[in-house]
């Protein structure tokens, strides 16, 4: 039989199945309790109105075109209303620095492949979200930490870089309740991001898959925001902006998109001409149709919805887990992150959890990119209500406190 694995490129080796979508399969399952997935609830999404620009298309002119190739840059009503809506947050652009791609995971892989040459580093945090190691893995980088608390300096991290035999590229983080810990970035850590990005003469990736789902607090300008204001135009930034309409609209349709200056959007589009040409049209006219008619509104309805959500998870932390456990309050997104005391795996807890307690979570390790913090896991608390939530932190409060005491 062919050897499989001595022809495929090396960058095969560095591919990994990721952990979250193995454990998708577990929401198949009724009696599971799941935070694992960090998905939108689908009794949330606006199929009235999907229904009715669908219908829109096809008893209409537009029918010819939704069906047919389209530009790779994306159509350009709907790159007008991002470019519009974007504005709202200080991000001044025009349609043309804007790329659309079939979700934002596509983004993340475009953008590995645009930056990344074997052994150059990308910034990270730690820990950070599992699909973009994966994305950045096939291009054969090397990860470090980023850091915004000033305790490693430029040259460190270029120092680190030239030994492995390459350079810093870029920076990738969300700021806003990020995946997988629900953390915002202050104010402060952006502009020292900025600073350092200026000092490396390196690209800032900003991931906002979660831009809009703010529950409480003051709201920060994107970094691409203060990146702008600072140097009096989008075409003198160095960051890049990424967006999705799955976690706000539907997932399934796959639609994201990318801002940036205009030297990078061209380049985007040359590797979307060799990849799958363009973006579905059909979707990318349905999500432009839905989003003019009610985004804010589907917005808010979502926003009411998971906030309550995100507040019953932290209610039913403080009341059933142990006292040496510790966990983040977000102000917005789909997650909490749970740090158990050393010593603890997250994975072995799962595996018991599964079997004992059926209730799911996602074991922290996956999320570092050297594989460290087994004792962390992420919860997700959007898919699941009010006393499935309260249920299944009971029982997993229970169980993470029952191996504490085994282990004393």
């Amino acid at each position: 039989m062919l050897d499989w694995e001595q022809i495929f490129a090396t960058r095969s080796s560095r591919m990994r199945a990721s952990e979250i979508r193995e454990l998708l399969k577990l929401l198949d399952q009724p009696d599971i309790i799941s935070f694992a997935g960090g998905i939108p609830d689908p009794a949330l999404f606006p199929d009235a109105a999907f229904k009715e620009a669908y219908s829109d298309i096809f008893s209409g002119p537009q029918v010819n075109a939704a069906l047919q190739y389209s530009v790779s840059e994306g159509y350009k009503p709907l790159r007008e209303w991002i470019a519009k809506d974007v504005a709202k947050i200080g991000i001044d652009c025009t349609p043309d620095n804007v790329f659309i791609t079939s979700g934002s995971q596509q983004a993340l892989d475009y953008l590995g492949k645009l930056f990344l040459s074997p052994k150059d580093t990308a910034l990270v945090t730690w820990p950070t979200y599992l699909g973009a190691l994966s994305a950045f893995n096939a291009y054969e980088p090397n990860y470090d930490q980023l850091s915004l608390n000033g305790n490693r300096t430029p040259e460190a991290y270029r120092d680190t870089a030239a030994k492995i035999g390459g350079s810093v590229k870029f920076a990738y983080l969300s700021a806003d309740f990020s995946n997988p810990t629900g953390e915002t970035v202050d104010l402060a850590g952006r502009e020292k991001l900025l600073a350092l990005a200026d000092e490396l003469d390196i690209a800032i990736l900003e991931d906002a898959a979660y831009q809009h789902l703010r529950y409480d607090g003051e709201a920060i300008p994107p970094i691409m925001a203060l990146d702008i204001a600072r140097r009096g135009g989008i075409e003198n930034t160095r960051t890049i902006y990424s967006g999705s309409f799955s976690k706000t609209l539907a997932p399934g349709l796959r639609v994201g998109f990318v801002i940036a200056a205009m030297p990078v959007i061209r380049k985007l589009v040359l590797m979307k001409q060799a990849a799958d040409l363009h973006s579905s049209t059909i979707n990318q006219i349905a999500i432009e149709h839905v989003a003019s008619r009610g985004f804010d509104a589907q917005v808010a309805k979502i926003r009411a919805v998971y906030s309550k959500r995100r507040d019953a998870m932290l209610a039913a932390l403080d009341k059933y887990m142990p006292k040496n456990a510790t966990w983040t309050r977000p102000e917005g997104g789909m997650f909490v992150w749970v740090t158990l005391p050393e010593g603890m795996d997250g994975a072995e807890l799962l595996a018991k959890s599964i079997a004992t307690e059926k209730v799911a979570f996602v074991p922290g390790k996956a999320f570092y990119a050297d594989g460290s913090n087994a004792n962390t896991l992420r919860m997700s608390f959007s898919c699941a209500d009010e006393t499935m939530i309260d249920e299944g932190i009971k029982r997993l409060g229970r169980l993470i406190s029952n191996a504490i005491r085994a282990a004393a």
